[in-house]
């Protein structure tokens, strides 16, 4: 039995994933088309996580075009690059099969509300947000480094009245020799 524990315990992400049922999450999924591989996104509701250790699963639920689509991911699968969660929701159950007969708005769940759920959610997200600062820092100094534009504001010519007829101003055309007006 130690042994299986040993390879469960490799198997294993080293962050674990921090969301719960009820929660509205977007999986990164990695997913290999003619020999190129690409990162697709499932946005949808949690109803259940069933399972321990290396086997431990997630499905998630949403409604496209009309029809309701259920997917379940492992937790530790090395496909599943990463889990946002978009929004808690405030459940009283482990499992949300209920879901499945309620349609529109019914189906809906309540937000937990408190500043404990955001700080847990911006927790979440600190390496994106410091992954993006950084290259935001490199940019700034670029742009401090470059020369500021010298070009002018150009000003909107004024429309001209429609008061009869007037004379048309002197228009200078330039030939290859000198300016003449016509």
């Amino acid at each position: 039995m130690q042994r299986l524990d040993n390879i469960d315990n490799l198997q294993r992400r080293k962050k674990p994933l921090s969301f719960k049922v009820g929660d509205l999450v977007r999986v990164h999924v990695k997913v290999q088309e003619a020999g190129r591989e690409r990162i697709q996104v499932f946005q949808g509701t949690v109803i259940g996580r069933k399972g321990s250790g290396a086997r431990e699963t997630f499905t998630v639920r949403k409604v496209s075009f009309g029809v309701g689509v259920e997917r379940t991911f492992p937790v530790h699968s090395p496909r599943v690059s990463k889990v946002e969660i978009k929004s808690r929701g405030h459940t009283r159950r482990a499992k949300l099969y209920y879901l499945r007969e309620k349609v529109g708005k019914k189906a809906r769940l309540r937000e937990k509300a408190g500043v404990v759920i955001a700080k847990q959610i911006a927790e979440s997200e600190t390496s994106e947000v410091e992954e993006r600062s950084e290259e935001e820092a490199s940019l700034e100094k670029d742009e401090e480094s470059k020369e500021p534009d010298t070009q002018t504001k150009r000003e909107k010519p004024e429309p001209q009245e429609e008061q009869g007829e007037e004379e048309p101003e002197a228009k200078e055309v330039a030939s290859e020799d000198s300016k003449t007006q016509v």
